[in-house]
């Protein structure tokens, strides 16, 4: 009987620690511990950029220090020379999987001679799966 009431107890005893979470010093409910740190999706991509820019403000804003890009597209500082979305151009996505922005132009980094496996490494003859002129 002894053992009995002892695994009730450790079993009422894990049952009520399982269900809140020490959080310096307080404790909190499970759930509520990872909806305090958690912050909105939504607000997040609606939050304004400190890098909106206008037709009339790109030159000042664009060209800042620790701005993304030197372009204006659609309000937002872009760089066009190495972003997917914005690849030479406003707007100019790079329409394969496989493809990405390597100075103003969608290139396969697994088959492109002159960006071989990454921006910019150049193969003398063939690149076969990012690897230049590697023989099978």
């Amino acid at each position: 009987m002894a053992k009995l009431t002892a695994i009730v107890l450790l079993m009422l005893l894990a049952a009520a620690t399982a269900g809140t979470v020490t959080d310096a010093g307080g404790t909190l409910p499970a759930g509520r511990q990872q909806a305090r740190t958690r912050r909105s999706r939504f607000l997040l991509a609606n939050s304004p950029s400190p890098y909106a820019c206008s037709k009339k403000s790109a030159a000042a804003v664009c060209f800042a220090p620790g701005s993304p890009g030197a372009t204006c597209c659609g309000g937002q500082c872009v760089d066009t020379v190495a972003s997917a979305d914005h690849c030479g151009s406003c707007n100019k996505v790079c329409k394969h999987d496989r493809s990405t922005c390597c100075v103003g132009r969608c290139v396969d980094l697994l088959a492109d001679k002159d960006h071989c496996g990454a921006c910019g490494n150049q193969c003398n003859k063939k690149c076969s799966n990012g690897f230049c002129d590697y023989a099978l």
